[in-house]
């Protein structure tokens, strides 16, 4: 029998070959993705996810073994009355100065990273950062407060395989408390088998028809054909003004998109260029263009807080001025598209910028939520659009806790806000950090409203079609996501950051990303017949179907509608079609 080196019989090795690659095999499916996250500050902190994937003494039951101080920090033990165990990080005279643990990192993997952080004063932004051989990566933050414990949740994806050290930063130098941490890896087939398994529970489901006589028996061998009417999952693009006289452009859109959102249109700086001058003759043809083709529109958007991006003629207005403007234009942009629009973004990136709050005080988007509603009454949603909340981890304005205080902000300071509001995350990408993208939406899934990715585009570069269909696949398999939005209205002189086409509509790689998606995500026609008992089983996406039977002994089909929607209970429901 041939050998290799150390005598290792070559029957041996593809013994252990066959037995590694029926491990690797079955891991795909081994490990579910825990989706869980918490948004309370609880009076003990759960038990670590994954039981601390890759790290030691993850919940500290066992002292500070496996664990060091960071950056000269000190560190000790402390256990709470209960007897739970945890980190205490003291005397901090810099961000940094923490807990920390070596780990080795695997190549090309994405890890989920999980802790419940407090502090010993008051409250601090906490971020944990994977220190490697040549960089340091924000995984992940959060709002960490005295007398109770908050959970972060992040994630980042190591390139390549090494060494590497995580801790954790704030910004204040108070005690620092660390308790159930989680680093836990996943490899790219295992990622994948998560999304598969997500859209099959939250974007599809088995419908099981019966075909019948008159006397209510089964007819065995009808044919039965699934027409696809419409899909249920919104899949959208910003349109520009362009549209209107550029034919091209209106058919390639209205092939595509469900929904648009108008890039510049109907922004203030549009509608009322100066003072009391008001023109909405561009909007108003890109909305009836929208509806004569079946398009959604999304409002955007009625105010920006930024205060480079107000009209030139309001940036200097003093208060009763500005007051009044302001007044005007929300009763203005509200009132006219009351009932036509699908969702507003009233006060645009009131995380990063505060133009209105500094002119009214802190409750300025609070009023500008109230009055929206109460000027559209209907079902259009109320989203807080912001951005880097999914796109960068290292942002603390932008961390899913401090979106979710702002929200809250809003809604407790006028309770009525509640009803109809929506979560808009931008997604304005350069390298996206997908572990990190699913873990902030397991978190602002914990507010249990309508999520939303509402600009989504992706920095120009070799990887830009990779990267897009990374994003838009993690967006569409998260259970909570109910929308996606590209940002890729077409201009003559390009993109604002990522076009989908060139000026003859002909597809970029970015483009047939998006066109391959839309056919793997649309309802598609099915056509089959009927078992013994009657009965014909199919896997659809949801959406709206015509369904028509007819059978070899009779002179005619009979058609109906139906409407396959996530319900909970059974994954199968029955339909009879008499014929």
């Amino acid at each position: 029998m041939t050998k290799i080196d150390g005598g290792l019989t070559m029957a041996k090795l593809a013994f252990w070959l066959g037995w590694i690659a029926l491990l690797q095999g079955c891991m795909v499916k081994a490990l579910p993705y825990d989706y869980s996250a918490s948004i309370e500050c609880l009076p003990e902190p759960l038990e670590p996810q994954y039981g601390g994937g890759i790290l030691r003494n993850a919940d500290f039951n066992a002292g500070l073994r496996g664990w060091s101080p960071f950056g000269y920090s000190s560190i000790a033990e402390s256990k709470s009355a209960s007897g739970n165990g945890f980190a205490i990080a003291l005397n901090r005279s810099r961000a940094y100065q923490s807990v920390s643990q070596k780990v080795y990192l695997q190549g090309d993997t994405h890890y989920t990273l999980s802790a419940w952080l407090q502090v010993s004063d008051g409250n601090a932004d906490v971020r944990a950062v994977v220190k490697t051989s040549g960089d340091f990566v924000h995984a992940g933050g959060v709002v960490a407060k005295s007398g109770c414990w908050s959970m972060l949740k992040g994630g980042l994806t190591a390139t390549s395989p090494g060494p590497a050290e995580l801790y954790f930063e704030s910004n204040s130098t108070v005690d620092l408390w660390v308790d159930s941490v989680s680093l836990n890896p996943f490899s790219r087939a295992e990622w994948s088998a998560h999304r598969a398994d997500s859209v099959a529970a939250s974007r599809k489901k088995t419908v099981r028809l019966q075909a019948t006589d008159s006397s209510g028996n089964p007819l065995a061998g009808a044919a039965v054909s699934l027409d696809a009417v419409r899909t249920n999952f919104p899949l959208g693009a910003a349109m520009s003004r362009h549209i209107l006289t550029n034919s091209a452009y209106q058919t390639w859109f209205a092939s595509r998109f469900a929904v648009a959102t108008f890039e510049n249109e109907m922004k203030w700086y549009s509608t009322e260029p100066s003072p009391g001058r008001e023109d909405y003759t561009v909007p108003d043809a890109m909305l009836a263009f929208a509806k004569s083709n079946g398009i959604a529109v999304r409002g955007h958007n009625v105010f920006w807080d930024q205060p480079s991006q107000q009209p030139a003629w309001v940036q200097s207005l003093p208060y009763p001025q500005l007051l009044a403007a302001s007044s005007r234009r929300i009763r203005s942009v509200v009132s006219r598209y009351a009932g036509q629009v699908i969702g507003w973004d009233v006060v645009n990136e009131n995380l990063h910028f505060s133009f209105y709050e500094n002119k009214f005080g802190w409750d300025a988007s609070t009023a500008f939520y109230a009055a929206a509603r109460l000027l559209d009454a209907g079902s259009a949603l109320m989203f807080m659009n912001e951005f880097n909340t999914l796109e960068q981890p290292g942002d603390m304005a932008a961390l899913p806790a401090r979106y979710l205080q702002r929200l809250r902000q809003i809604v407790a300071a006028y309770p009525e806000n509640g009803a109809g509001m929506a979560i808009g995350l931008e997604g304005h990408f350069t390298n996206p950090n997908i572990p990190y993208m699913r873990a902030a939406l397991d978190t602002l899934a914990q507010a249990g409203i309508p999520i939303w990715l509402t600009e989504v585009d992706v920095a120009g570069g070799p990887a830009q079609a990779e990267h897009l269909e990374e994003v838009l696949r993690e967006a569409y398999a998260h259970p909570a996501v109910q929308g996606i939005v590209l940002w890729s209205a077409w201009r003559p002189e390009g993109c604002y950051v990522m076009c989908l086409t060139d000026n003859n509509f002909k597809n970029l790689p970015q483009g047939d990303v998006v066109d391959r998606l839309i056919a793997e995500w649309r309802a598609a026609p099915r056509a089959g017949a009927t078992d013994e008992q009657g009965f014909y089983e199919a896997d659809l996406v949801h959406g709206e179907y015509k369904v028509t039977v007819t059978h070899p002994a009779l002179n005619s089909s009979v058609s109906r509608s139906v409407k396959v929607e996530l319900e909970s209970g059974s994954e199968h429901y029955f339909i009879d079609v008499q014929v």
